[in-house]
């Protein structure tokens, strides 16, 4: 049975698949709509995506105002810090974070509902990560929070002297104060 742990933001919940494991490898099912209904994850997925990225590539922190996305995260190849922040103005976790580590040894998987922003760093030689989205990729509502707000205070785990890397859209982000967000 696939364990559901939520986070210290309880509506971000760690998916921990049942792995079943032999001398040939192992076997999982990283998607099952029964059982993520039954766990209270009530939402269609309508896009599957895939990044690749080197060592210390950061992504995010990205959101959408329209179309705004749910994502369930995994990683298949490599590690992440994966960060969920909470953009949401009525939660008494507005600006809060999350950070979890996952990895294609460990498995495990976050769901990160729609009202959140974004963010990973990559903490192996290379990251594939896959996401299932509830909503279409929508350009023109794309929103980028500054990964490194100091408002928001997250912990990376960037070891000195590491400078990470970072897109331009992401180096252009905006601090949350300025940031476009959900009521």
């Amino acid at each position: 049975m696939d364990i559901f742990s939520p986070t210290d933001i309880p509506e971000v919940i760690k998916i921990r698949p049942k792995v079943f494991s032999d001398s040939r490898g192992f076997f999982m099912e990283t998607f099952r709509l029964d059982v993520l209904s039954e766990s209270g994850i009530c939402h269609e997925f309508v896009q599957d995506n895939h990044s690749s990225s080197i060592q210390w590539t950061l992504r995010g922190l990205h959101y959408q105002m329209k179309n705004t996305q749910g994502k369930l995260v995994r990683v298949v190849i490599g590690e992440i810090f994966d960060v969920a922040v909470d953009l949401r103005k009525s939660s008494p976790h507005f600006g809060k974070w999350v950070g979890v580590y996952l990895s294609a040894e460990n498995k495990e998987q976050l769901w990160i509902p729609p009202g959140f922003a974004h963010g990973f760093l990559v903490l192996t030689e290379r990251a594939d990560v896959v996401y299932k989205a509830t909503d279409y990729y929508h350009p023109e509502s794309d929103r980028t929070i500054l990964w490194n707000d100091s408002s928001l205070s997250i912990n990376w785990p960037i070891p000195e002297g590491v400078q990470p890397i970072i897109s331009n859209k992401d180096a252009a982000g905006q601090h949350l104060r300025e940031a476009e967000v959900f009521e």
